[in-house]
């Protein structure tokens, strides 16, 4: 039957190629309910003077720690978005290089009171801090999304997109630190696991759980847990190191072990300063040292081996995603849309290969 028809195509005078081309081309331009594709594709008519009523969509992305470079690519990626459903962004955070949940709350509420915004992103670290602007903004009719650090009891949690790291994650650094000690054959030691328990911020603290836990299944499954004394605190959320001398804490807690022969780090302040404790103590190389985050500082020390890995985030797609999904719940209705943006191993091998367009 192809046969036939080809060759009544060439006695007409038709070209093959123009017969392939015809049958292959599967152009659709038109749905099975009859209307165009392209029509169907165009922004509402009623978007842009969606709550503020002013000819364009504002959103405000807020975050609870913009000095330390971790959500730069989060704002690239927000900016990337915004630009490309021309919405008018605007990026805000906390000054400081670590956690300041105060202060991104204080920066909350001077954004609900801003008639010209349309959509607000922010982190929730805090489980239990943001219900009250849950209520407010949803009360002026703004929508809400979260983004990075996941809060589970969250107002109206089921009603609001999160874009990020299941805190689990953080079981494949874990699981490479006790992969890291075999290969090298350590016989033994001390694995720690320094953070900034008293900053309270919850998702951190489960990060460091599960890397804990999966560095014990690692080392049990071997064999070797017996070998080595691994600990992350009375409550396994991290050993306590203080904030304001970060460093220098988590140097004199590794000289009062002595015997440190893994560590692994849980956010983009304690990671970089667990490899700067390394490079003081000239331990490059000679501890598996993990941790969170794939920032300049990071990447450098990976490339050193004051850290032997870290994980990447994905940062970017924590600020593309969350700002792509509000303006589609308003154009569109769609809502409550997750986005995991899991973990991303990267060591020595790998470390020259991430952050080429500020995505990591």
């Amino acid at each position: 039957m192809k046969t036939f028809a080809l060759a009544t195509a060439l006695v007409a005078g038709v070209s093959l190629g123009s017969v392939a081309a015809h049958a292959q081309s599967g152009a659709l331009s038109k749905a099975v309910g009859g209307y165009s594709f392209e029509d169907a594709a165009k922004e509402s008519p009623d978007t842009k003077n969606f709550n503020s009523k002013d000819g364009k969509l504002t959103f405000a992305i807020i975050t609870h720690t913009a000095g330390n470079g971790f959500f730069d690519p989060t704002y690239v990626g927000a900016k990337a978005a915004a630009n490309a459903f021309g919405i008018n962004l605007i990026t805000l955070g906390s000054e400081a290089p670590v956690d300041d949940i105060p202060r991104e709350i204080e920066i909350i509420n001077q954004v609900i009171n801003d008639p010209t915004i349309d959509g607000v992103i922010m982190t929730t670290p805090q489980s239990g801090a943001y219900d009250d602007i849950v209520k407010k903004l949803q009360a002026k009719g703004i929508p809400v999304a979260t983004t990075n650090s996941f809060d589970p009891n969250l107002a109206s949690r089921s009603q609001i997109s999160h874009t990020g790291q299941d805190a689990g994650a953080a079981a494949i650094g874990g699981e490479a630190l006790a992969q890291c000690l075999i290969k090298n054959d350590v016989k033994g030691g001390s694995i720690i696991f320094p953070s900034t328990t008293t900053l309270g911020n919850v998702e951190v603290n489960n990060r460091i759980t599960a890397a804990f836990q999966a560095t014990v299944k690692a080392l049990n499954a071997a064999g070797k847990l017996k070998d080595f004394k691994v600990d992350a605190g009375p409550q396994n959320i991290g050993i306590d190191v203080d904030k304001d001398n970060i460093v220098g804490s988590i140097v004199t807690l590794i000289e009062s072990r002595k015997d440190v022969v893994g560590a692994f780090a849980a956010n983009g302040f304690v990671t970089p300063a667990l490899g700067d404790a390394i490079s003081q103590l000239k331990l490059n190389g000679k501890v598996c040292a993990f941790g969170f985050d794939l920032g300049p500082k990071q990447q450098e020390q990976i490339r050193t081996g004051a850290l032997t890995g870290s994980l990447g985030q994905q940062p970017f797609l924590q600020g593309f995603w969350p700002v792509a999904q509000l303006y589609l719940q308003i154009d569109r209705g769609i809502s409550a849309a997750n986005l995991d943006t899991r973990a991303q191993l990267v060591t020595k091998d790998s470390v020259d290969k991430v952050g080429k367009r500020f995505e990591n």
